[in-house]
């Protein structure tokens, strides 16, 4: 995937043509919302019979949480090109649509409008499930969706956000639904892997707004990095993977005392924190987006790790 993007990159890109919207999905980052998703349903399975587990639902939470996540990455895309964060000979992540004129803007908006509106009619159904409180969950997601491009980010309020709707949010509602009627309910456990999920997910911002911490103090976005300095930024990106796993040993030991799906746990340790040797070289400059790949295929380690350590 990262080769096809790069060579994707690198050739003659049509204005609004499919290639161009392919790049402005990010498709790296869709991991993201898959894994929350998926860890919730897992231990769903993990806790009831598979008469009782609630396949549906699952599939609609899945759905949701992909348009969202493209929903999010057009808005970023739209607003930082409108606030001229996005300049390409300052950029040091990948290019963006709108401000290399892939996409234009009037485009963009448009997309931006159908992802939204496609998100609500899929997580719509989901109050079958879960009740009408949910409708107060899809409106939180859709609306800090745009506030944390347009204000949030720049509050140094993202990383809340991540641990909110990254982890928090998908994982808890998405075992909820998948429950049946009887035995829904929030149990520590499943708060406690939803903190583990968006901890570590949250990694993947904490490396991007390492990488870019020096343009964002002049752009005025106050990232935690931009607070806590580079020092400290290297250390919370380490300390987030490890906080995280150790909340999901104690969820997938204290479930089932499983030795083995215990120990398999270790190997995301093990590519994190080669991914933040690396990082603590590097230090500065595109050459962290390569820790930026790195740190999606480890969340993508812990995903698959996580579900299979609950469901043996």
């Amino acid at each position: 995937m990262e080769f096809l993007q790069l060579t994707m990159q690198n050739s003659t890109v049509t204005t609004n043509s499919f290639r161009a919207w392919c790049l402005a999905m990010r498709p790296k980052t869709l991991v993201s919302a898959i894994v929350p998703v998926a860890l919730g349903a897992a231990y769903a399975f993990s806790q009831t019979s598979i008469e009782q587990f609630q396949k549906l639902p699952i599939l609609l939470c899945f759905a949701f949480a992909i348009i969202m996540q493209i929903d999010a990455n057009f808005i970023n895309d739209y607003f930082d090109c409108l606030k001229g964060n996005d300049k390409p000979e300052e950029r040091l992540g990948p290019k963006r649509a709108c401000s290399e004129g892939w996409i234009t803007l009037a485009a963009m908006r448009r997309a931006i409008i159908i992802c939204t509106i496609i998100a609500a009619i899929t997580g719509l159904p989901l109050i079958i499930y879960g009740g009408y409180k949910l409708i107060f969950a899809g409106l939180a997601c859709i609306l800090f969706c745009f506030l944390y491009t347009t204000k949030l980010s720049y509050w140094g309020l993202g990383d809340l956000l991540v641990i909110l709707f990254f982890g928090l949010t998908p994982v808890c509602l998405t075992y909820y639904v998948a429950m049946p009627p009887a035995l829904q309910a929030f149990p520590l456990e499943v708060i406690l892997l939803a903190l583990a999920c968006g901890l570590v997910i949250d990694t993947l911002l904490i490396v991007n707004n390492y990488r870019d911490r020096d343009n964002d103090r002049k752009s005025g976005k106050i990232t935690l990095i931009v607070r806590v300095g580079e020092r400290w930024g290297a250390r919370l990106y380490l300390l987030a993977g490890i906080i995280g796993e150790l909340l999901l040993f104690y969820v997938v030991y204290a479930q089932n005392e499983s030795k083995i799906g215990s120990m398999l746990l270790i190997l995301y340790l093990l590519a994190h924190f080669y991914a933040y040797e690396k990082m603590i070289q590097l230090r500065q400059g595109r050459e962290l987006n390569k820790i930026l790949s790195l740190t999606a295929r480890n969340i993508f380690i812990f995903g698959a790790l996580s579900v299979f350590a609950l469901l043996i």
